[in-house]
């Protein structure tokens, strides 16, 4: 029995390391295979919510290690259904991402993709895509342009969200003091 637990203890090592050693060097942040964004530093979360390359390859690495595909640095040698793989899953964790940057700044309530470690996000997509789709995040009544938002459909809702990231990331940058 020992041997059982030491091998899983084995695997969840090598998999952490592979999923977030690059991490480590990249923001100076530990995290373990059950981390989820709440877990994630302020200052990693602001970086990953960057729209551009920075923050593709940093998500690329995740994702790349978490099912075994080799470094980021690979990403252009992959397979097309491969790489289409990688880039859906890296834009659920965007969102997922931009959401718990928005929670912090009190824009909006819990999300269901929160709950999700970012390796769960990673190894079970279709079901978290799923998931995240089913029950986006709302907007907080204590956000200015509430009213204006209480009065979409459902869809135009999650719309008027996405269409507030770049004054999400704005307020956050201000709220890191830089």
């Amino acid at each position: 029995m020992a041997q059982i637990l030491d091998l899983k203890s084995f695997r969840d090592k090598s998999l952490e390391l592979k999923c977030f050693g690059p991490w480590r060097k990249r923001f100076g942040d530990a995290y373990g295979i059950d981390a989820r964004v709440a877990d994630l530093s302020d200052k990693a979360l602001f970086c990953l919510a960057q729209p551009g390359e920075n923050s593709s390859l940093a998500f690329y690495e995740l994702i790349m290690g978490a099912l075994d595909l080799g470094p980021a640095a690979k990403f252009y040698y992959l397979e097309n259904d491969q790489q289409m793989r990688v880039v859906d899953i890296h834009l659920l964790l965007a969102d997922l991402v931009r959401y718990e940057l928005m929670r912090r700044l009190g824009w909006v309530g819990g999300f269901a993709g929160a709950r999700l470690s970012l390796v769960e996000v990673v190894r079970n997509f279709e079901s978290a895509r799923q998931l995240a789709r089913s029950s986006p995040p709302e907007l907080s009544e204590a956000h200015p342009e509430f009213a204006a938002y209480r009065r979409l459909t459902s869809g135009d809702k999650d719309v008027f969200i996405r269409r507030l990231l770049r004054d999400a990331i704005d307020a956050f940058k201000l709220h890191l003091g830089e």
